[in-house]
């Protein structure tokens, strides 16, 4: 998972909290998955966790499991540190090479990051029974029409891969996936930017008469998606 803007202090310079903030947010979109496919699970491990709080909101959710994170940016490593204790711990490790197995494993807002995304996944498939991600769909034809979002996906947030629906869903079946559930998270509604607050809207407007139609055409979510 070895990418230089992560591990040499770029990405901590343009993003100091480390979206610690949508961290609450996301745990309940982990949550609600859990939840609609009925779960059972003693282990869970985030490969990429950030500064940790996704699974700090987790343990909360669910504490009599043991929770794992794995990250290589000894930068978001030591934002992790102050939130390990019983039954929560951290490793500045690369949890792709380790030899482990976890019940769920989760990979939210990572796979746009990393380059052999393909490998990504398939090497992943190995170390959980379920696997839990979350992909930021950047590509609408708003976004297309407006080329200087994905630039600024790409130079603010590292995004090297833009994902529709299908194409992500794609990858996960190209390698070797079964997909049991997936559904949309309205990420852009939970900014607070004026251009967030302003497609909010229509967003919620043409959201409920066809979604796929929607998130193709305004753009502003992510998928959701459990597999095995």
């Amino acid at each position: 998972m070895e990418h230089s803007i992560y591990t040499d202090g770029q990405y901590l310079e343009a993003n100091p909290s480390w979206h610690v903030e949508d961290s609450p947010w996301k745990a309940k979109q982990i949550q609600k998955i859990i939840e609609r496919n009925k779960l059972q699970f003693s282990s869970v491990a985030e490969i990429g966790c950030g500064a940790g709080e996704i699974l700090r909101q987790l343990q909360l959710l669910y504490p009599t499991c043991a929770y794992h994170g794995y990250e290589i940016s000894e930068q978001a490593f030591k934002l992790c540190l102050p939130r390990q204790q019983a039954g929560l711990n951290y490793y500045l490790k690369d949890m792709l090479v380790e030899n482990v197995s976890y019940d769920v494993a989760l990979a939210i807002d990572v796979v746009e990051h990393i380059p052999d995304c393909f490998g990504f996944v398939s090497r992943l498939k190995q170390k959980a029974g379920y696997k839990i991600f979350h992909f930021p769909l950047d590509i609408s034809v708003m976004t297309v029409l407006m080329p200087r979002y994905l630039l600024e996906r790409r130079k603010k947030y590292g995004h090297i891969h833009f994902f529709t629906k299908e194409s992500a869903l794609g990858l996960l079946k190209d390698s070797g996936y079964e997909i049991i559930d997936h559904f949309y998270t309205p990420a852009s509604m939970q900014g607070n930017t004026i251009e967030a607050k302003l497609a909010k809207y229509p967003q919620k407007l043409f959201y409920a008469i066809n979604r796929d139609f929607c998130v193709r055409l305004i753009g502003g979510f992510s998928l959701m998606v459990l597999a095995r």
